[in-house]
C-alpha cells in the first residue's frame, strides 16, 4: 500500500520555503504520495490564535529574522531577510498551485510550490502580480495564461476553501503542516519526524 501524506502549505510561508525542496526530496526517496493543499493561513490564524506579522510584538519580529537567517544558512538555501514583495497575499499563488494539481496532478502542484517560495524568498518577485505567477508557472513547462485562466474559476476557488475548511478540522495552526498516518507535524524542522514515519511504514 503506498503511503500518503497530506501537505497543508501557505504559498508566501518562508518556512514553507526553507522545508519544501527536503520534504519533495523526503517525498521521493520514500515514494510517499503528496496530496498538496494550499490554504488560508489568514483565516486560520483567526480561528486559531495566530497573529499575523505586522502584530506580533517586537521581540518576536527580532527573533524571527534570526531563526530565517539561521536556517538559510544551515541549509543553504539564499534567502533575502526582508523582500521587497512581503508580506504579500498569498491567494493569486494558492489558486495556481491548485489549478495546476486539477490539471496535472500534485507533482505539478509540488513544483510550482518550490518555484513560488524561491520567486519570493530568493528572487524577490512578486506572487501577487499576475503577469509573474503566469512566467513562473511558463518557466516550469506549463502554459501559463491558461494555467491562470484555470486558477480564476470558481471551481479552483472552492477547493480552496475546502481545504481550509479541512485544516480547520484537522486543528491546522500554522505552516507548513504535514499529516501522516493520522499524526500532525508542525513546521519543517518537523521533517526529521516526518522522516521517521516515513522510514517506519
Amino acid at each position: 500500500m503506498t503511503q500518503t501524506c497530506t501537505y497543508y502549505l501557505a504559498p508566501p510561508s518562508p518556512y514553507v520555503y526553507l522545508g519544501h525542496q527536503r520534504f519533495a526530496d523526503l517525498v521521493r526517496q520514500y515514494q510517499v504520495q503528496v496530496d498538496v493543499r494550499p490554504f488560508d493561513l489568514g483565516r486560520v490564524f483567526g480561528l486559531s490564535g495566530g497573529l499575523p506579522l505586522a502584530k506580533r510584538a517586537p521581540q518576536r519580529q527580532a527573533y524571527r529574522l534570526v531563526e530565517l537567517e539561521r536556517w538559510s544558512r544551515y541549509l543553504g538555501k539564499p534567502l533575502h531577510l526582508q523582500p521587497q514583495f512581503f508580506p504579500v497575499a498569498g491567494d493569486p499563488a494558492a489558486f495556481l498551485i491548485i489549478a495546476a494539481k486539477l490539471a496535472h496532478g500534485n507533482d505539478a502542484a509540488m513544483d510550482l510550490t518550490g518555484r513560488i517560495g524561491s520567486a519570493v524568498w530568493a528572487e524577490q518577485r512578486n506572487i501577487a502580480d499576475d503577469a509573474t505567477l503566469a512566467a513562473i508557472a511558463g518557466e516550469a513547462g506549463f502554459d501559463g495564461a491558461a494555467l491562470m485562466k484555470a486558477a480564476a474559476t470558481a471551481a479552483v476557488q472552492a477547493e480552496y476553501q475546502r481545504y481550509t475548511d479541512d485544516a480547520i478540522a484537522a486543528n491546522v495552526f500554522g505552516a507548513p503542516w504535514y499529516v501522516v498516518d493520522g499524526e500532525p507535524y508542525w513546521g519543517q524542522d518537523r521533517l526529521d519526524f516526518v522522516e521517521r514515519a516515513f522510514r517506519r511504514d
